[in-house]
């Protein structure tokens, strides 16, 4: 058995001067430190056969077991088909599929023989196609559902990233891309786990004599006894580093010929094609007079698509009424005046403003990221003495977790507001 031992009480540390600021309350409300005796075997893993919180049976399994069960049982499940797979190739003298696709016989050549050969050939190579998009995407919802600093440094990449624009250079930033993913992944988990609260000694944000909002702490997701680090967000990081892993072998299967042979290249055009040459050099049938099903959808998504996301960007710009919203008007109308005819001119005339506004939407979401400061961590000065620049730059703490204080029953009343502004965001990256 671990003895439990308590640490000092905030009273006593005061008059020492271990703390210079008054937290105190807080302290013996939330801190681990002094609201039970400390058990170090949690610490180090340590579970109880039962959790007294929970109402389960005497003989139920805690929690962390149950995941541990669940990732052997998974990973069991994984080598059985890998096995079973290679007996039965072996058995029947089959070789492996080169791409290790799900339908063997689809390739780039059935493209467009069909609706069905069309969507068996995205189930084979549908991340091979549009991998890099879902990693940029993936980035911006990181970003999104986090609002701290560590989103703030994924919005600095994905800003280096869509400068870099080609695929080309960005293929080659990638593998750094995925270490500093994984690097940071791994500090973050040893932030979440924080120092041993055995040894009663709290952390120098808490104890310096420069007063430090638990709000703030929360941001810069540092380790804190009192406000302890969101485990979850390593989720979202998580999924991320799983996407860019994944692309990153996509970087590396564009250059073998095999691959591409059955795939297709993922080669950009020339931006220097107008709509004549690039209709004399596609390979792709004309669908336009809509012989199929798939000529079908192929009308419906480059015909009205354009429109489509004109409809979102005017969505996004009228949703929320902040000086954000004054950039997606403006790009609204400058596409609604050009209308189709933008279609038709080269393709660098037609990229231009696409690229300014994915670029501008990028800006948006780290300038709201950052803004996230004022928004989450000093709501309550700022709704005292600055309410004006809340409503200018339409700042509302959209993240759980946070300690408004006072003014937790004015953002109710704002609640509406506020999830405007989260659909507001989930158009901006449909929009992106």
């Amino acid at each position: 058995l671990v003895p439990r031992h308590t640490c000092l009480s905030p009273q006593r540390l005061y008059q020492n001067g271990t703390y210079y600021h008054d937290n105190r309350d807080e302290l013996l409300q939330k801190s681990v430190l002094y609201v039970a005796p400390v058990d170090p075997a949690v610490w180090y893993g340590g579970f109880r056969k039962c959790d007294d919180s929970m109402p389960l049976p005497s003989d139920a399994i805690s929690l962390p077991l149950q995941n541990h069960l669940t990732i052997l049982g998974l990973m069991a499940m994984e080598v059985t088909v890998h096995r079973h797979q290679l007996f039965y190739r072996t058995q029947n003298q089959l070789i492996p599929p080169i791409t290790g696709s799900i339908f063997e016989s689809v390739t780039r050549e059935h493209l467009d023989d069909g609706l069905l050969s069309c969507i068996k050939y995205f189930f084979n190579y549908g991340f091979y196609k549009f991998g890099l998009e879902m990693c940029l995407l993936a980035a911006v919802n990181v970003i999104m559902c986090r609002m701290d600093f560590f989103a703030f440094i994924h919005a600095c990449w994905l800003i280096y990233l869509l400068w870099l624009h080609r695929r080309k250079a960005m293929a080659e930033v990638w593998p750094r891309y995925c270490c500093f993913l994984a690097c940071i992944l791994a500090f973050q988990y040893l932030l979440c786990i924080g120092f041993p609260p055995a040894f009663c000694k709290d952390y120098p944000w808490r104890t310096s004599r420069w007063s430090v909002h638990s709000n703030f702490i929360k941001w810069l997701y540092l380790p804190d006894f009192a406000k302890r680090p969101e485990a979850t967000f390593l989720l979202y990081d998580f999924l991320l580093l799983l996407l860019a892993s994944l692309q990153c072998q996509v970087f590396e299967d564009e250059n073998k010929v095999r691959v591409r042979m059955q795939a297709g290249d993922n080669m950009e055009i020339s931006y220097e094609l107008d709509p004549a040459a690039l209709n004399q050099y596609s390979p792709v049938p004309n669908f336009v007079r809509c012989r199929s099903y798939l000529d079908m959808a192929k009308m419906v998504v480059f015909s009205y698509h354009f429109w489509f996301v004109l409809c979102l960007i005017f969505i996004t710009g009228t949703t929320q009424i902040s000086i954000f919203c004054i950039g997606y008007l403006v790009a609204c109308f400058y596409f609604m005046l050009f209308g189709s005819n933008l279609l038709l001119e080269p393709v660098k005339n037609i990229l231009r403003p696409w690229d300014y506004l994915i670029a501008y939407t990028v800006l948006v979401i780290a300038m709201k990221n950052f803004l996230a400061i004022g928004a989450c961590a000093y709501l309550e000065k700022l709704l005292g003495n600055h309410c004006w620049l809340i409503h200018t730059f339409g700042m509302f703490c959209t993240i759980p977790g946070y300690d408004l204080g006072k003014w937790k029953a004015n953002m109710n009343k704002l609640e509406g507001r506020t999830e405007a502004s989260c659909d507001c965001r989930f158009r901006q990256i449909f929009c992106y």
